[in-house]
């Protein structure tokens, strides 16, 4: 199957967002966003150890890439949520994290065996 798009070419627009989903915070975040819209002191609970600054650069660039929308309710009310786009990448890196949970007794055993 042909794809317009080659995230293995240096020259390819892809490659950006795919670094910016499988960098650790964001990834966290489309996870976290898969429960619903989340308000950002919720999602900085939801992500544990994400500073402030750092989750705001993420959403932005979330929102940028059209993965997140920002939903300004008004009176400091705002909440962050997915879209489709951001649905579809999210549900796939939660495949990777629960692959991850599968393997753990493997890569603790293989890091126990390697110290």
């Amino acid at each position: 199957m042909d794809r317009p798009f080659d995230a293995f070419s240096a020259l390819c627009p892809s490659r950006s967002v795919v670094d910016d989903v499988t960098d650790r915070w964001p990834a966290l975040v489309l996870i976290a966003l898969l429960e619903g819209p989340l308000r950002f002191a919720e999602t900085a609970r939801a992500v544990s150890g994400i500073s402030d600054r750092m989750l705001s650069r993420t959403l932005t660039t979330l929102v940028g890439d059209g993965l997140v929308v920002r939903d300004d309710r008004g009176e400091q009310h705002v909440e962050y949520a997915l879209t489709p786009s951001g649905h579809r990448i999210a549900v796939a890196l939660r495949g990777v994290v629960d692959a991850v949970y599968d393997v753990m007794p493997e890569v603790l055993a293989a890091r126990a065996a390697s110290d």
